[in-house]
This record gives structure tokens, sequence and C-alpha cells, in this order.
């Protein structure tokens, strides 16, 4: 495998106290952010490859802490400046004057997230077209979306498995895009399988190629996915499909970067990113038995989950509309929106089939509607009333069991082993709550 590339960080330097939200629409830019307390401004520590940005954040700045933060940004001169002036407008304080005038660019909060990633992407020098395939393609706003995104740009540079989870229809592979976009191998190919479409007797020949008469039918050599996709990446997806004894090969392709072809013993070198998804939880597969636990500790070395539609909000509506938008460009349909019945069906509706099923609703609607606007009806769903009681009974159970597994970790400390105990489950389960909760457990401790 390839060694680790080195990247020159993205680092912004926030003067205050982000708030979460902007912490993730930052992280899910590619942007570190780095706080630093204007109460107690310190050296700020900076690699000479790094790409910084300075933001002042005065929407609650202490006066008496205003020369203190002027010496250190004259030490940094050459740092490129932002600001957000506190709400109101007005007069700006004479003492504001000589820290806004370094700066390249002022708001006035509140400002929009947007216009922030938007500037710093600029002075980072980012082209104007985006990168193909990249994480913009997963569209949406929710917190829990950037998130996301935010680790794609983390895990993309790195040359390490990525396991990607989450329900049919998250949009799995199209995450699994993102990180070969931004990876080193970008411009080397990305080639994709569904473990659980390749019959059982054509998966060895399919992965890893076969040689002439190695079976009936073998007429010549064939050069497997990984071959093919040397220097590139791999996606394998429903990789909880794969048969055991094709899990002992793609073991030896983690582990030693080689192949061998049906029906031959010569070893060839491979050099493959592999990327993997599944909508199974592969700890209950390993436990019984139906998944190696050596090729689950291989892959899961960095984890991706995709988030449930159910809880991405808002990003259920900005898609439908997406969608509907794509359908009209490509088809003639009277549908240009949505009525308000059909808006509350989809924000009610549990979408078991995710991103996925909310795509194929739009389009059918898009046919058979009868008029400019689409309803539930046409997306096949109940009205909204009558799907509210079932979204408030799943909602109320999801925030119950958060807040008992909240509970459990802060009266244990944090032990994982010792909650495991008091909640008399396993560690795993543990684990996979936390994750469903998006429970960062570092942050927490």
């Amino acid at each position: 495998m390839a060694a680790v590339p080195v990247f020159p960080a993205r680092c912004v330097i926030w003067f205050g106290q982000p708030q979460a939200s902007e912490r993730v629409a930052l992280a899910a830019a590619g942007w570190q952010v780095r706080s630093v307390a204007t109460d107690d401004c310190v050296a700020i520590g900076m690699r000479g490859s790094d790409q910084v940005v300075g933001l002042l954040d005065l929407r609650s700045i202490v006066p008496a802490n205003l020369a203190r933060l002027q010496a250190l940004l004259v030490e940094h001169r050459h740092m490129k400046l932002l600001a957000i002036l506190p709400a109101g407008g007005g007069a700006i304080p004479a003492a504001l004057q000589p820290l806004l005038a370094a700066c390249v660019e002022t708001w006035t909060a509140p400002v929009a997230l947007g216009c922030i990633v938007q500037r710093l992407q600029q002075l980072a020098g980012d082209p104007q077209t985006p990168v193909a395939h990249g994480p913009q393609h997963l569209i949406g706003d929710s917190a829990v979306l950037q998130v996301a995104r935010g680790a794609i740009r983390k895990f993309a540079p790195v040359e390490l498995p990525v396991l990607i989870t989450g329900e049919t229809g998250t949009g799995k592979e199209l995450a699994a895009q993102a990180l070969h976009a931004l990876s080193p191998r970008h411009a080397r190919p990305v080639l994709a399988v569904n473990c659980g479409a390749i019959p059982a007797a054509l998966v060895q020949s399919e992965l890893f190629g076969h040689e002439r008469g190695a079976f009936t039918g073998a007429a010549s050599r064939r050069l497997g996915l990984f071959e093919t996709a040397n220097g590139g990446t791999v996606f394998l997806d429903e990789i909880g499909d794969l048969p055991l004894d094709v899990q002992t090969n793609l073991l030896r392709v983690l582990q030693e970067g080689t192949v061998e072809r049906v029906g031959s013993n010569r070893p060839l070198a491979v050099d493959v990113r592999v990327l993997a998804a599944t909508h199974v939880d592969l700890e209950q597969a390993v436990e019984r038995g139906q998944f190696r636990r050596d090729l689950f500790y291989r892959l899961n070395v960095l984890r991706l989950p995709m988030p449930a539609l159910r809880d991405r909000g808002s990003d259920i509506m900005l898609l439908a509309h997406h969608f509907l938008a794509s359908f009209r460009d490509r088809h003639v349909t009277r549908a240009r929106g949505f009525s308000s019945d059909a808006t509350l069906a989809m924000e009610r509706f549990n979408w078991p089939g995710n991103v996925r099923e909310l795509l194929n609703r739009v389009q059918r609607a898009a046919i058979v509607a009868d008029g400019e606007l689409i309803g539930a009806a046409d997306l096949e769903l109940v009205p909204a009333q009558r799907a509210m009681p079932q979204k408030m009974l799943h909602d109320a159970r999801q925030v119950a069991e958060r807040e008992t597994l909240l509970r459990a970790l802060r009266q244990n400390d944090f032990n994982i082993a010792a909650c495991a105990r008091h909640m008399q489950v396993s560690r795993v389960t543990v684990y996979r709550l936390c994750r469903k909760h998006q429970l960062a457990l570092p942050e927490l401790r």
C-alpha cells in the first residue's frame, strides 16, 4: 500500500468561541478550527505549510482584551483576517478600528455560515468549479450531514481503509466517490462492485481474476477488479454478503497487497485503497460467525456513518425540491412544487428507504400529478395527521434511548465496560448506540 501523504492543513484561528454549528460547517468544508480565547491570547503555533486564516469573533469581545489581541495580531501581520461584528450594526467603536482595518472582509451578526465558508475557500485559492463527485454531491445542510462531510474530508487523504455504514439508500456510494475524489488517487480509476449481486461461484473470479482453463468456460485469462483498479480505489458495497472463503483472500489483499488469480498460485502485487460499505451490523455478523473478525478489524480502521434521512430534518424538503428540479430538466411535467399536505407528509414520514426512496417517490409523483403542486396522494404518503403519532412515538423512543445511554455513561465515568454491565448489554452494543446517537466519547470525556 502507498505511504500516507502529507497535506498542508487548512486552519481557521478563531479569536473567540465558535458555536458548535460553526465548527461543524467549517470541518465539512475541510477547515480545522483552532480557538484562541481573547482574554488569554498566547502564541499561535503554525507550520510553514499550513494555510491559515484568522477570524476575529467580536460578537462578545471584552474591551479590556483588545490591546492584548492587537499585540498578538501584530506578530502575525501577514495572516489574512476576517471579522464578525456584533448584531445591531451602529457606529463601530474607535477601539475596534485598528483591528478591522487589517481585515479583508467583515460581517455583522447573524452571518450565514455559507458566506464564511465561501470566503475562506476563495482565500485558500480553491477553483470555482467544485471537485467532480466531491462532498457537495451529498446535498443537505443538516448538522448530521455536515459531520459526515467533515469526516470525508478528514479521511480522504489518508491511505487507509474506510468502512462506510448506514441504512440502505443513505448515499454510501456517493460518500465513497467523494472519498476517492479528494484522495491522492483521484486521477486513477475507482471501481465499485455490489458483493451481494455476484453469484457465489463467480465472486473469486470477479474480484481476483482467473487464468485460462481455471474452470469450465474460462477460455482466456481475465483480470479481476483489484488488478484493473491498480493504483486507484476499490469500493466493495454490501461487503457483509461476501462468502467466508472470499473474505480470506480479501484479507490477504489488505495485509500483503497481493492477489492470486483463480487457477494460479503466483501472488501479484496490487496497489489499491479499499473502501467498503454495509447496511448490516458487522459486529453482530462477527459474533454469529458470518464475518471474519480479523477482516472486520482490518476494514474498520476509519468508520464513516451515513445518517438516515429521517434524522436530517430540513434536508428532506431540500432534497425533494432538488429531485423535482432535476426531473423537470429532463422531462416535461406540469409539477412545479409541493402542496402543504405533501410537505407535512414528507416531513412526518419515516423514510425506511432513505434518500433513494425519496427520489423514487418524487419522480413517480411528478409523472402522475395532475396539477402544478404535488400532493401527498401523488407521493403515495398518508396524510400528515395520521402519520404524526407514529413519528412522534419513534422520536420519543429515540430521545429516551439517548438519555438513558448518556445517563449510564456519566454514572460510570464514561467507562464502556462498566456502562455495559450497568445496562446489562455487551460493550459492542454500547459502542453501536454511541454511533447511532452521534455521541463522540473523546469529547464527552
